[in-house]
């Protein structure tokens, strides 16, 4: 079991030193065999079980919930023109996780519901030891989106907050009086900030590296990549490197999230196994997290699939099974305190 840590003084796991010349990857791990046949047709994880252990923990840093289209006219509206088209409520959710073994997850608040938080609140009451809330910042001018972060976290529970740029005032950066505020904010309250670069990394890095280094104490989850594609000009080569040098950062972790989003391959997105094991290098296994970008991967590949998907880019680029129990489920319990340490007992 991970020991629990405080989440506002929070420091990246070290390699010992006989770990770290004997490998090129800085992350804690040991050294297991992967097995080496695949089959799409039975779970790659459940291939991976030692006999006579548990399995470790999976937790998914990365899905949403939105209300079903009766809650929705009974309880839970939608934000008028995000009416959702897939079905995302939390009791297809529970059945996707239970078929593919999933322990808990971190559920970020959907633009569905923009900032009415009601559904999501009520999942995380409902279910307190399966689920992890990340609301959604408000940057809006009056600066009210401050004191709403606050009740969020003091009064509703939720451990991290998602900064969307693409809600700020037209013409605003997520570095302006109220972006630098709400960063702040989070750092004092010892959430982490998510940032989703929709558009790329490159036009939102300047920001994130301001905001880095001018509040060191604030954890930063970088959503599904930072959106980096694994690389094939110069733009794209250029956000890659500048991913891979946001590590120097010691608060910044990487979502291995919604990989459908940036492979350019049909599943298992093959072209994803050289960049993970760049990512690995860089950042170590224990600030990379997977997460699902449920209900969107529902339709793209499965859930289930999502998950395994994870086992077999980690095996075709040669890391070692404990790496990947990090990424699976180590890594965000860590971050969040061992908060799902008894899910699976």
């Amino acid at each position: 079991m991970v020991a629990a840590v405080r989440i506002n003084s929070l420091k990246p796991l070290t390699c010992t030193p006989f770990l770290s010349s004997v490998n090129s990857f800085n992350c804690p791990w040991s050294f297991v065999s992967i097995p080496r046949k695949y089959s799409r047709l039975r779970p790659l994880l459940s291939q991976m079980a030692v006999a006579g252990e548990g399995q470790p923990q999976v937790i998914d840093s990365h899905l949403h919930v939105w209300a079903s289209p009766q809650e929705a006219e009974e309880k839970y509206p939608y934000f008028p023109g995000q009416e959702p088209s897939l079905t995302g409520h939390v009791d297809f959710l529970l059945e996707c996780m239970e078929e593919a073994g999933v322990d808990g997850a971190l559920i970020v608040q959907p633009i569905n519901h923009k900032f009415d938080h009601s559904y999501v609140t009520s999942v995380l009451k409902k279910f307190p030891s399966k689920f992890v809330g990340c609301c959604l910042a408000n940057p809006a001018e009056d600066g009210s989106g401050i004191k709403h972060l606050e009740d969020m976290v003091l009064k509703d529970g939720y451990r991290a907050v998602r900064f969307n740029p693409y809600l700020w005032p037209s013409g605003e950066k997520m570095t302006n009086e109220i972006g630098k505020a709400l960063f702040s904010k989070a750092g004092e309250l010892g959430v982490p900030v998510g940032f989703m670069c929709m558009k790329g990394l490159l036009l939102h890095l300047q920001e994130i590296e301001e905001l880095c280094t001018e509040f060191p104490s604030t954890v930063v989850l970088l959503d599904h990549l930072a959106f980096c594609k694994p690389p094939k000009n110069d733009d794209e080569r250029q956000g890659f490197s500048e991913l891979l040098k946001l590590s120097r950062f010691p608060q910044v972790y990487v979502k291995f999230s919604a990989l459908f989003r940036v492979s350019r391959n049909p599943y298992p997105y093959e072209d994803l196994s050289h960049v993970l094991p760049q990512l690995v290098s860089s950042y170590g296994a224990h600030r990379i997290m997977w997460g699902s970008d449920f209900p969107y991967v529902v339709a793209e590949c499965g859930y289930k699939e999502a998950r395994e998907a994870v086992s077999y880019l980690a095996k075709h680029g040669h890391l070692p099974s404990s790496a990947t129990e990090w990424i699976m489920g180590k890594t965000i319990m860590q971050l969040f305190d061992g908060k799902w340490s008894s899910v699976a007992n």
